[in-house]
């Protein structure tokens, strides 16, 4: 309640300017209302009660993270955690003293009411009154009772009716709303006792304005549990009449009475609200955000309590409702509304359109197609939303618009019923045909584009029945204008991959009103873009190619009967999922209105009535541009199959000629459709050729069977496309073909969103794997075997219950030890059989990755900090026996489901095995053999027929099946109470032949071509990885995806192709000068990879409840993100890192916070309290960043839980405390003389160290500073041993920094990122870090690669020109030393010599290796181990070098005054207009680059903002008015950074805040004081 408490002076704020964080007594209101009792004779300021009111919200909330009652349970000495929990006997003693106060409590309440019945004097009445509001103001439930209530009200109703005395008056009103506050039921007493007219009378003839104020506070607490009598009273005019007179809080507590009363609006009464509506109507153009939204809601619910009355919906509109509801849902409006409020009003409108003529009239006046295509625009903004009720689209943004858009759009005759409204709404239309124009023009491409995007089947349905309104609707004309506006028919064409009967009808529905209105244009569109071929699929799909045949795009788990959602909704049929007059159990009970075969017959029908039978035939029906594609595919096809070995540089340019061939076709004056792109197999004979045909051969052939050659050449012609300025001459880009690509992509792919209900929340059992409790639906499954099985035995006839989230492995496990007839006997050396269902210790090996958040004990981070070399040295070392192989049986939650790969060997190279440890699937039954393999038995699992992946969980295994088996889902199927029958038999693996004895098969190529690249993670993941294992390799759709993949490896290595390319030119004499080669061109931006379409079904996955608490997604949304992450946009990417990386708890936890920022988000609070994690506390010095930070790395780097920093000697703690601890821990990681990072050269006597504390100057980012591999000690003056520490903690803090979403400020190179994401470096990345070495090293290779040849083709000698820029090497006095580190010897054992040109190979060779590869392994591999140690490093390959560092470092973009201005929140005393608020973000648009950065620090705590931007700060940056006790110019700005919260003294002048706030920026850094 605003005024039973006051906030405490800040006496703090005389302080210089700190930045100060938040204590727990920054956010804790007191009860005290010692101030108010001080001035009960006086009536107060309406300025005065709003700097109270204002004070009191700054601090009034936001203790969450704060208190310090969440501390752990030990407080170490010096700096280490600080963690308490001392509950239990304080809980005691206090439960003694709260009965001991409610009994004391009790009796005052008798002596008050005993003085109060008394015929006493004013004086006393208000002593009696006083002492009654002290007692109820810190009195709890527990101390009154319903006689005691019943025994007041009547009393503080007497008193509220005095008018002689306002003192008394204004006491029994605040008494009135003490008891309310304390004891709820006194409400319906208080009615009884006719407390609200009486409060209503003060309203309505104010003499008072405390009295008011007070009256205001009191009916919002009885309107909280009786809103009718309130009603009835006439409540809802009485604080609205004078509502202008009050302040900004004030109005806001006569708003929220005004809520309570529309939120139980009665059916059955007469209209008292409606007199209230005008006011309503003029609070929506106010400021204040609060008062906005709560007039909207009041409204809103208005708007449904009259929605069926057309007379009542014409009386809304004339107070101007329509125009200020349209301008709220504006994009751009000033006032931004909570995602719920803006649906609702969105909602608002769709009603009083759907009742009202004159609504209708006054949206098409106001052009509401525009202001709902700006909407629509940023639909990807709407994606966030977390909701169980999105599963049929309920609540969604984009829906809300679609049901407005159906009631701008009368119905279509046979739809329903002609009312006089709908006659009346198409005869306008008619006699406005230009505003059915402007809406077309601005919906209708919108619509296209939200469907392409992928939208699930609800919304999707939803635009394509405003398409078929628009269609039926407009004129000849203006549907002509729209067809080519739009591209209606490739986006037809597309549609009809879906396999819903709803969307199909409607599609041909559309098709044929189309060809009916404009068949000129329209019939040879549809030949062309692929909507005839499709229409006859739906026919005829024998006949036609995979490529058009409708596939899956998504279907909807079912629910059962018994087991209703959370929200308690129902899946609708489609035909009513859009309906607004009909009642819900109309719509759920109602039949479908689809025809059996409708389909079919509508297909038919088409197909007789608009296509001639020439079209059969399959020349005819071909387009001139298909034709000319397939010659050109023939042609690639023809030239890979005359290629045969020969390496020739006629095959290069006849591939590049073939090449601008296609891509003329591709860019020129006729379009070439996705049909066209698809049909033409341009894009299977393009991947044939670029890969030697290797992507399409179903078994992978081992490379070193290929001619490597073919493939580096070719890709280097492809290379050729990229441009190599900014001037494109007129030439044709690389981005015309990864266009073609999506589109193709997006028409082709038939990947399933599946979705399912949100159960209702409570235990289940699961008998198998595990024999635990789940908070999941399990499985009902029935194991048998197969017949013909004789080795194992029968398990049970029962139907047992299973973990749906458990692997198949794990399942094995526990079957096997039931079913195994005979278990053969293990010596004692071989180790013993393990039981499946005991609990096995997890033991990680020093060189594997630890499984993050699991911590087993057997690794100690500070042993292993320790002892780094020895680790070092043990990795190095093979296995000396391999008896000592050992068997880790490792567990595995459903989160790990999501990512396939074995985590725990993370970091064991490719292509061998660890020495050490073998990792065991999930509870598995096995056991080692002497020979170090497992010759236990294996089971294989089939369900009707078909074989079940034993890589996925069992939930992943039926989903495929079902995906694989059924066109469409069966609604009256059960997936959670069916039986499901597997059955299981002993497994026959065959042997890797490639596992013993192999070796890299590219070695003996680097030798032969000298293409180092080859050795690139690109080139070996695009030739050897499986895309995705559910698309045939014949299939357009993996051409496709391999194509893709392709182009975007090539835009990542474009530099190192080219840079190739032009040396090989040089050593052909074809290139004379050095300067020649250097390659300058430009990348193809990496987004235009990005597939909306995927990217909107990974979101709706993700989306999912079920997917997210467990883990659940599909198959292919793992193996495309393994495969091809760049399909998927950067957000979307991030929420499936922290899904796969963090676990679903953390991924909802994360969640919960976005939701924090929305609080009024529909959501399963069950699923984020779960996934809500308690914080850990730790104390830091600031004389000991790093010390601090390795200790609580040591603490913590295993834990799951967020730590959250507080400094030695410093109060506060909390959000801005920690993001400058990790912003100090970067900067000390930048120091000279820490031996990390180039730049910093040291020398060879340790008293030459750099020991001064200044930053490593590194323009280009850091990298690490090579160090020769025999360096153990300190002979060199520098010990790797503490390098490597360094290294080893670094990885700790960038990984938990990732986890609990802190930003660093550490300025990485992108060579650094690549190491970090395991790709290889080679001396093309050298020039990122270090131009100068590196563009030394290129020349020096260029003239050895033209030795060579010259030396092959006999032309050696004194036609050899061996001088490198007219400088002999010889004379360059170069030795083989590592240059810029003389101490680095590079031929080892030996004394350093002079380079010339017969060694200059080797010294190239020897530079590249000490600078990219042996000389920083070392410290690459500490580095990896540290952030293994809080999780797998391999969670990051998803991202790119450059999306790598938004995610470490943040964004460091400038901001512009819009972003600013739309992305800052003003409150208590500032508005978005305020003179104040202006001058700040003038101020803040003039800061430069460092001062940018100070005052981010000085707001946040860290200097840059998260990923995301300005949008994505959490809390969200606020700026309110700070009350100064003197001149608010003297005063300076203070901050609470675990809010974001500046608190900004109101300057006289623009000049005088800059100067305040600047001093405040520069000088109140490195400390935390209360505020």
């Amino acid at each position: 309640m605003a005024n039973r408490g006051q906030k405490r002076s800040e006496v703090i704020d005389e302080l210089p300017a700190d930045k100060r964080a938040c204590s727990s007594l920054d956010f804790r209101p007191s009860t005290s209302n010692s101030s108010a009792q001080a001035q009960i004779t006086s009536t107060p300021d309406p300025n005065d009660a709003e700097t109270r009111d204002a004070d009191m919200d700054t601090t009034s909330s936001h203790s969450g993270g704060s208190s310090h009652s969440e501390e752990d349970h030990e407080r170490d000495s010096a700096y280490g955690s600080c963690d308490s929990d001392d509950a239990d006997p304080r809980q005691s003693s206090l439960r003694n003293y709260q009965r001991q106060r409610s009994s004391g409590d009790h009796g005052r309440l008798r002596s008050v009411l005993s003085n109060l019945s008394e015929g006493s004097e004013s004086s006393a009445k208000l002593a009696a009154l006083t002492q009654l509001c002290e007692v109820l103001a810190f009195c709890s439930e527990d101390s009154l009772s319903t006689m005691m209530a019943d025994s007041l009200s009547p009393v503080l109703v007497r008193f509220a009716r005095d008018e002689s005395n306002p003192d008394i008056m204004l006491l029994a009103i605040r008494a009135l709303t003490y008891l309310c506050d304390v004891f709820p039921r006194a409400s319906s007493l208080l009615v009884g006792h006719n407390a609200v007219p009486a409060l209503c009378q003060r309203l309505m003839n104010i003499e008072y304005l405390d009295v008011a104020e007070q009256c205001l506070q009191a009916l919002e607490k009885i309107s909280h549990d009786q809103p009718l009598p309130c009603l009835q009273a006439g409540a809802v005019m009485a604080v609205l009449t004078f509502i202008d007179f009050f302040s900004t809080s004030v109005q806001r507590v006569a708003l929220s009475t005004v809520v309570n009363i529309c939120k139980k609006l009665p059916t059955d009464s007469s209209a008292p609200f409606m007199e209230a509506v005008p006011i309503l109507c003029n609070l929506l153009q106010y400021e204040d955000r609060q008062l906005v939204e709560n007039a909207a809601t009041c409204l809103i619910k208005i708007a449904e309590r009259v929605c069926h009355s057309q007379e009542m919906l014409d009386d809304l509109c004339k107070h101007g409702l329509v125009n200020q509801a349209a301008h709220l849902v504006q994009w751009n409006s000033r006032t931004t509304l909570s995602q719920p409020i803006y649906n609702g009003m969105i909602g608002l409108l769709t009603k009083l359109s759907c009742g009202s003529l004159t609504a209708f009239k006054t949206l098409y006046d106001l052009n509401i197609g525009s202001i709902l295509k700006e909407i629509l625009a940023n639909y990807d903004l709407s994606h966030g939303i977390f909701s169980p009720h999105l599963v049929d689209g309920q609540g969604n943004q984009v829906y809300e618009v679609l049901k407005l858009l159906i009631q701008l759009l009368p119905s279509v005759t046979g739809e329903q019923d002609a009312q006089p409204q709908l006659l009346d709404k198409e005869s306008y239309l008619n006699d406005h045909p230009d505003l059915l124009h402007k809406l077309g023009s601005d919906i209708m491409p919108m619509l296209v584009q939200v469907i392409n995007s992928g939208a699930n089947l609800y919304v999707c349905y939803g635009c394509l029945s405003v398409i078929n309104k628009l269609v039926y609707f407009c004129k000849p004309d203006t549907l002509a204008d729209l067809f080519k506006e739009a591209n209606i028919a490739s986006f037809l064409a597309g549609v009809f991959t879906r396999k819903d009967t709803h969307v199909l009808v409607l599609v041909l529905q559309i098709a044929e009103r189309i060809l009916q209105k404009v068949p000129e244009i329209s019939l040879n569109s549809f030949i062309k873009e692929g909507v005839f071929f499709a229409i006859d699929a739906l026919l005829t799909p024998e006949k036609c190619s995979s490529s058009i045949i409708p596939g899956s795009n998504g279907f909807q788990l079912p629910l059962e009967v018994g087991q209703k959602t959370a929200s308690r909704t129902t899946l609708k049929c489609l035909c009513y999922s859009l309906d607004t007059n009909e009642s819900a159990s109309t719509s759920e009970a109602g039949e479908c209105k689809l025809e059996k075969d409708s389909v079919q017959n509508l297909a038919r029908h088409i197909r007789t009535s608009y296509f001639t039978q020439e079209l059969d035939d399959s020349d005819k029906g071909l387009t001139d541009i298909l034709q000319n594609l397939r010659a050109l595919a023939v042609a690639l096809d023809e030239l890979m199959n005359k290629a045969g070995s020969d390496c020739s540089t006629h095959g290069e340019e006849r591939f590049y000629n073939l090449l601008h061939q296609i891509m003329g076709k591709l860019g020129g004056r006729e379009p070439v459709s996705a049909f066209e792109f698809i049909e033409s197999g341009i894009v299977r004979s393009l991947s044939s050729y670029l890969s030697n045909g290797l992507c399409f051969r179903e078994k992978m052939v081992p490379l070193a069977d290929y001619d490597y050659c073919h493939v580096v050449e070719r890709f280097e012609v492809l290379a050729r496309l990229f441009p190599l300025s900014t001037d494109l001459n007129g030439g044709f880009t690389i981005s015309v073909l990864i266009q073609k690509l999506q589109n193709a992509l997006s028409s082709l792919e038939n990947f399933p969103v599946i979705l399912s209900h949100s159960f209702k929340q409570r235990n289940f059992y699961a008998t198998v794997p595990h024999g635990r409790v789940t908070s999941h639906p399990c499985l009902r499954v029935r194991f048998k075997r197969e017949e013909k099985e004789m080795c194992l035995r029968d398990y049970s006839e029962d139907a047992v219950s299973v973990d749906p989230f458990a692997s198949l492995t794990a399942i094995q496990g526990f079957l096997l030890a039931k079913v195994r007839r005979k278990v053969r006997k293990r010596t004692q050396s071989a180790g013993q059989s393990v039981e499946p269902m005991e609990g096995v210790q997890l033991q990680i090996p020093l060189n594997a990755t630890s499984v993050q958040g699991e911590s087993s004990g057997m690794v100690e981070s500070e042993n292993m900090s320790a002892d780094f070399p020895v680790m070092q040295e043990d990795r190095a070392k093979p296995s000396q026996s391999s008896s000592e192989t050992v068997e880790v049986l490792q567990p595995r939650s459903p989160s790990q489901s999501l990512s396939e790969n074995n985590n725990v060997s993370a970091s064991v190279e490719p292509g061998e095995e660890s020495p050490s440890t073998r990792v065991v699937g999930s509870d598995s039954c096995c056991s080692a053999s002497p020979h170090g393999r497992d010759d236990s038995l294996k089971l294989a699992f089939y369900m009707d027929g078909q074989p079940l992946d034993q890589t996925l969980t069992l939930y992943q295994a039926f989903l495929q099946q079902k995906i694989t088996s059924e066109l469409e889902t069966n609604s009256s199927a059960n997936l959670w109470s069916q039986v499901y029958t597997i059955t299981y038999k002993v497994a026959t693996e065959p042997e890797d032949e490639n596992r013993e004895g192999s070796q890299d098969p590219l070695r003996p190529l680097l030798d032969k071509t000298e293409a180092h690249l080859l050795y690139t993670s690109y080139f070996r993941s695009m030739l050897e990885s499986e895309l995705v294992s559910d698309v045939d390799k014949s299939s357009p759709t993996y051409a496709t995806l391999f194509l893709l993949k392709c182009l975007e490896g090539l835009n990542r290595c474009t530099f190192q192709l080219m840079s190739w390319e032009r040396m090989h030119c040089f050593a052909k004499s074809l290139i004379h000068n050095l300067d020649d080669i250097k390659v300058i061109f430009l990348s193809v931006p990496q987004n235009e990879f990005v597939n909306s379409k995927l990217t909107e079904k990974l979101e709706q996955q993700m989306r999912d409840p079920l997917a997210v608490s467990t883990g659940g997604l599909p198959l292919w949304c793992n193996q495309l993100m393994d495969s091809c992450p760049f399909l998927f946009g950067f957000e979307a990417r991030c929420k499936y890192f922290r899904l796969s990386a963090f676990g679903p708890q953390k991924a909802l936890s994360q969640l919960q916070q976005h939701n924090n920022n929305n609080p009024g988000l529909s959501r399963d609070r069950r699923l984020l309290a779960a996934g809500s994690s308690p914080r850990k506390k730790f104390l830091v010095s600031r004389d000991q960043i790093l010390e601090s930070a390795a200790r609580m790395m040591d603490l913590y780097s295993n834990v799951r839980a967020p730590v959250e920093v507080e400094y030695s000697e410093e109060v506060g703690t909390g959000l801005g405390p920690t993001l400058e601890f990790y912003t100090l821990v970067s900067h000390e990681f930048q120091n000279s003389g820490l031996a990390m990072w180039r730049g910093e050269h040291f020398s060879c006597m340790a008293k030459e160290m750099q020991t001064q504390h200044s930053e490593v100057v590194s323009p280009l980012g850091l990298f690490p500073c090579p160090m020769p591999p025999l360096m153990r000690d300190a002979s060199n003056g520098v010990k790797f041993c503490e390098v490597g520490k360094r290294f080893f903690l670094l990885g700790q803090i960038v990984a938990k920094a990732l986890q609990d979403g802190r930003v660093l400020d550490l300025p990485f190179s992108k060579a650094f990122y690549k190491l970090i994401l395991h790709q290889e470096l080679n001396i093309c990345d050298i020039p990122s870090f270090d131009p100068e070495l590196g563009r030394t090293l290129l020349e020096f290779q260029a003239l050895v690669n033209r030795k060579k040849i010259d030396l092959e083709s006999g032309v050696i000698g004194a036609s050899f020109d061996a001088c490198f820029r007219d400088t002999k090497i010889e004379d360059l006095c170069l030795d083989f030393t590592l240059p810029g580190y003389p101490c680095y010897v590079l031929n080892a054992n030996e004394d350093p010599k002079m380079v010339n040109m017969d060694n200059l190979e080797e010294y190239v060779t020897l530079v590249v290796d000490a600078t990219v590869r042996s000389g920083i392994c070392r410290q690459v591999e500490a580095f990896k181990s540290g952030f293994n140690q809080v999780f797998p490093i391999e969670h990051l390959k998803i991202f790119t070098e450059e999306e790598l560092e938004r995610l470490v470092c943040g964004e460091r973009d400038f901001w512009s005054f819009n972003e600013l201005f739309d992305h800052i929140k003003f409150d208590h005393g500032y508005t978005a207009s305020s003179p104040p608020v202006i001058n700040l973000l003038e101020i803040i648009q003039e800061f430069d680059y460092e001062k940018r950065r100070a005052f981010l620090q000085f707001v946040t705590g860290a200097p840059r903002l998260p990923p995301g931007g300005l949008a994505s700060l959490n809390p969200k940056l606020t700026i309110v008015r700070k009350h100064c006790s003197a001149s608010a110019d003297v005063d300076l700005p203070s901050v609470m950074t675990c809010a974001n919260y500046l608190k900004l003294p109101p300057y006289s002048t623009k000049e005088k805040m800059k100067e305040k706030l600047v001093y405040a920026i520069t000088e109140g850094q490195g400390s935390f004081h209360l505020s």
